[in-house]
This record gives C-alpha cells, sequence and structure tokens, in this order.
C-alpha cells in the first residue's frame, strides 16, 4: 500500500512537470492557452490524441500552411493601397511643406533677407508652374495624366492662399435669449471669390479642349527634318512641328470640329486678358516709375509721335501705319512709350489745381491734355488686341515687381498663364487649319471667304470688333456740318474709336472704360 502511494505521487509530479512544460512553451508562442483545462493538456499531451484539435495551438513554422480566400485577397489588397496613399500623402505634405518654406523666405532658401516679397514669390511659382507643366505646346494633343494630375495638384496649393485673404462683412447672431446681435464676421475678399472659380474654369476648359483631340486622326506631325516635311515654314516659329494633312484636305467635319475648338479657345483668351487687365488696372503704380518719367508727353513720346498723336483730326489706323512695328521690341517700345505718356497726361490733369506749384505745370490745356489722352489709350488698346502674345510693358513689370498684394499677385499670374496657354493654343489651331488651306486643291468661294476671316488678321479682326458703318457716316455728316473745332475734335475721335471686346463681356469693365 505504501508502494502504491509512492507510485501514485510520482505519477502525479510527473503530470505537473509536464503541464509546467507545456504551458511555458505556449506562453512563448501564444497567448490564448488560459482557458485549456490541466487535465485536458495532461491527456492531450499523454496520448498525442487529436480530439481537441480545435483548442491545440499550432506554432506557425510548424503548422501545415493556411488557405488565403478571394476576400483575404481583397483585405489585403486594400491595406496595401491604402498604405501606397498614405506614403504618397506623406511626401506630398513634404513637398509642400517645402514649397511654402521658399515662398515664405521669399525664394531665398538661405535667410539672409534678401528674398523677394510674398506676392512677388507666389507670382513667380505660379509662372514656374505653367512653364514646366505645359511648356511649348507644340502640338494639339491631350496632356499626359502625370503632367495633369502634377498641374492640378500644385496649383490648388498655390491657390490655397487666397483663401486667407479676408475682408469684414456685416452680420448678425442670435443670441440666447432670442435677440440678434450685429457682428463683423470674415469672407474671402470679393475679387478672389468672383474671379479664382472663374479661372479655374477657364483651365479646365483649356485641358478639356486639347483632351477633345485624342480621337483625331485626319492630321499628324512631322519635324522639321523629316522626309515628310515640305520645308516651308519659314516663319520665326521653326522649332514647331509641321501640320501634315491628307492631299485632299480635311473633312467637313474635322473643319467644324477645329473651328467650334477655336471658338471656345477664342472666349477663353478674352475672358482671361479681362481679368488680367482689370488686375493690372488696379494694381498701384510704383513710386519708382513715376521718378523715371519724363517732364511732359512729348519727350516720352519724341517729337514725330507726339506731332502725329496731337494733330486736328487723329486717325489711329493711321498713326499705326506710320510706326516702324517690324519686330516685337519696337512694338513692346511703342506701347512703353504711349503708356508713359498716358501716365504723365493723367498726373498732369490730378495736379490742375495746383499748376503754380506742381511740377507737372505746362501750358496745355485740360480740354486737349485730356483729348491726348484719349487718343493714347485708344492706340494702346488697339495694340494690346492686335499683340496679344507679346511682352509685358515696363509699366506691367513694374507694378507685377512691386505689387504687395498677395491676391492680386495670384490672379495676375494665373489670368496671364492662361491667357498665353489660350493664345498658344489658339496659334495651333490655326496651324492645322493654315495647313489644310494649302494643301486643298479645290479653290472655293468659301474657302476663300474663310481664309479672309482666319488667316489674313487685320487691326480688329483678332478680337472679333464689330463696326457700324451707317453711325460711322452718320457722324462724319454731323462732323462736316459742324463749325465747332472741339465739336470735330470730339466727333473725329468717336468715329475711330472702336469698341473694346472687354467691354463687351459682360460685368467686366476695361480699363479704358473705368476713367
Amino acid at each position: 500500500m505504501v508502494r502504491a502511494s509512492e507510485q501514485e505521487q510520482e505519477s502525479y509530479r510527473s503530470r505537473l512537470f509536464n503541464f509546467k512544460w507545456r504551458n511555458n512553451d505556449n506562453n512563448s508562442t501564444t497567448r490564448h492557452n488560459k482557458s485549456l483545462s490541466v487535465e485536458t493538456g495532461l491527456d492531450e499531451a499523454a496520448t498525442g490524441s487529436h480530439d481537441a484539435e480545435p483548442l491545440t495551438i499550432i506554432h506557425p513554422s510548424q503548422g501545415p500552411p493556411l488557405s488565403r480566400s478571394a476576400a483575404d485577397e481583397a483585405v489585403l489588397a486594400a491595406l496595401a493601397a491604402a498604405q501606397a496613399r498614405e506614403k504618397q500623402l506623406l511626401a506630398d505634405m513634404e513637398q509642400m511643406k517645402e514649397r511654402f518654406s521658399k515662398l515664405l523666405l521669399g525664394e531665398d532658401n538661405s535667410g539672409g533677407g534678401k528674398g523677394v516679397s510674398s506676392a512677388l514669390a507666389l507670382s513667380n511659382a505660379i509662372t514656374n508652374l505653367a512653364a514646366s507643366v505645359f511648356g511649348e505646346q507644340r502640338r494639339l494633343e491631350p496632356m499626359p495624366a502625370e503632367r495633369r494630375a502634377r498641374w492640378r495638384k500644385e496649383i490648388d496649393w498655390l491657390l490655397s492662399v487666397t483663401e486667407y485673404v479676408v475682408e469684414f462683412a456685416p452680420s448678425q447672431q442670435k443670441n440666447k435669449d432670442g435677440t440678434n446681435m450685429e457682428i463683423m464676421t470674415t469672407r474671402q475678399r470679393t475679387d478672389l471669390h468672383m474671379n479664382i472659380p472663374a479661372l479655374k474654369k477657364l483651365d479646365a476648359m483649356l485641358i478639356d479642349c486639347l483632351e477633345n483631340f485624342k480621337d483625331q486622326s485626319e492630321f499628324s506631325y512631322v519635324s522639321k527634318d523629316s522626309p515628310d516635311s515640305d520645308g516651308k515654314r519659314n516663319d520665326d516659329k521653326w522649332w514647331i512641328p509641321t501640320v501634315k494633312v491628307p492631299p485632299d484636305g480635311l473633312s467637313e467635319a474635322s473643319r467644324r470640329f477645329l473651328q467650334y475648338q477655336k471658338d471656345c479657345v477664342n472666349q477663353v483668351l478674352k475672358a482671361a486678358m479681362a481679368i488680367n487687365a482689370q488686375v493690372l488696372f488696379e494694381m498701384e503704380i510704383p513710386e519708382s516709375y513715376i521718378d523715371s518719367l519724363p517732364k511732359n508727353g512729348r519727350a516720352s513720346l519724341g517729337d514725330q509721335m507726339y506731332k502725329n498723336i496731337t494733330v486736328d483730326f487723329f486717325d489711329p489706323d493711321q498713326f499705326l501705319s506710320s510706326m516702324d512695328m517690324s519686330s516685337e521690341h519696337k512694338i513692346v517700345d511703342l506701347k512703353n512709350r504711349i503708356e508713359a505718356s498716358i501716365i504723365i497726361w493723367k498726373r498732369k490733369m490730378v495736379y490742375k489745381d495746383s499748376k503754380s506749384s506742381a511740377p507737372w505745370a505746362s501750358g496745355v490745356s485740360l480740354e486737349k491734355r485730356e483729348v491726348f489722352e484719349e487718343r493714347a489709350e485708344t492706340i494702346l488698346l488697339i495694340l494690346k488686341q492686335r499683340y496679344p502674345g507679346i511682352s509685358q510693358s515696363a509699366l506691367d513689370i513694374s507694378k507685377i515687381q512691386f505689387n504687395k498684394d498677395v491676391g492680386q499677385a495670384v490672379l495676375e499670374s494665373y489670368s496671364r498663364i492662361l491667357e498665353s496657354l489660350a493664345y498658344t493654343v489658339l496659334s495651333r489651331i490655326d496651324d492645322v487649319l493654315e495647313a489644310d488651306r494649302a494643301g486643298n486643291k479645290r479653290n472655293t468661294p468659301m474657302e476663300a471667304e474663310d481664309e479672309t476671316r482666319v488667316g489674313s488678321m487685320t487691326l480688329s479682326d483678332f478680337m472679333g470688333w464689330d463696326f457700324d458703318q451707317a453711325g460711322n457716316a452718320d457722324l462724319e455728316s454731323k462732323k462736316d456740318l459742324s463749325d465747332d473745332p472741339l465739336v470735330k475734335e470730339k466727333l473725329s475721335v468717336v468715329t475711330t474709336k472702336k469698341t473694346s471686346y472687354l467691354e463687351t463681356l459682360g460685368g467686366v469693365k476695361s480699363p479704358t472704360a473705368r476713367h
């Protein structure tokens, strides 16, 4: 009996040791075996039975491979996509921090205080982004998806600054006791609230216009050195690929499609030019520009140009025909001289009440000076319409450089790059239409009319100025019948001054109309 008791104690010690070893081993691999009973664990360890297989813990390296269902694969794919998005978001945040830190430092990463103003830095950032994304836009083809996504992402970063350019506006607040109290709240500045959404719409219209050319197959592009090139391109855009059309020309459907796209882009160009002209007009003229002006309009224009503007009966067409505009440099120089004379005459009219002490005083009467200013503004407006892609004048560059208003800087730069892109797309469409007219052997009256309308841009054809011949004839008859020189002078100006396209856009007045 004593021997039996000793055997029972030995068996109990063996089982207890076996349980402790298995418990320690399971704790190193998993912690889900706390619900296992001592007897069950001892029985399974002793017998190796598989009856309680769901409760048995198998080490991953020793067990059979688990089979993944389709749901598991979908979950893993979703997790991988979420991790990729999170990684991309973190990368975008770092890039955005780098961009805005550069803007805050005024493009001076050294931190030495030699940077430009925040407004100019933001304007340069928008301009450089457009140059890197759009480039020359040599072909009528859709933008690559990567470039389009980059443009939309980074331009939204830069435009987000305008959400914090606010103004105070009165509002009503209802108290707990039911009474109303007038308070001042902040809202986005009115000019930004109106123009930023409009510019975004124009931006989307231009990109959609390029996207519409993805399925076209009637015309193609060949390089200048290609054997298929006819080698007849002799303009200053020699690096632009030559358009190749079928020998019989484009189909009628393609012509209508191109004309429709041209009209759409032309409307975008008009709207962008109107917004840009309005913003530039509202910018303050820097003192440095005013200090650089000569004392009078004659010194700014020159004797011959001043004589042509101050004649008794002024004709802007005749004036422009007498000017040498054979190069872009000469056109910009003419714009600079005319803008300087306009500023001088305006300042003299402002100081009309203190002629004796003002340095701008002269012997020209106020009425004549007003007529001269109106003539100069007419010439300047015609130049802007005839040459929409010309470089900016010295006054515009000075305004942009010394501007401190961040909102105006964003509006000016965004509208300017859209204006440039629209003009480039319009030029590429004209290249295709010109190639179609040159390659088409049939010379019908409709084509001749098309060529006059599209190919030969005269004084005011580009932006669609309308002429009322009957009204002009009536004014001419009144001018002949009148004996008053001042009436003749005013009627002469009215008959030659055209209606600006800026005044027909609705809601957006041109700088000339605001004087």
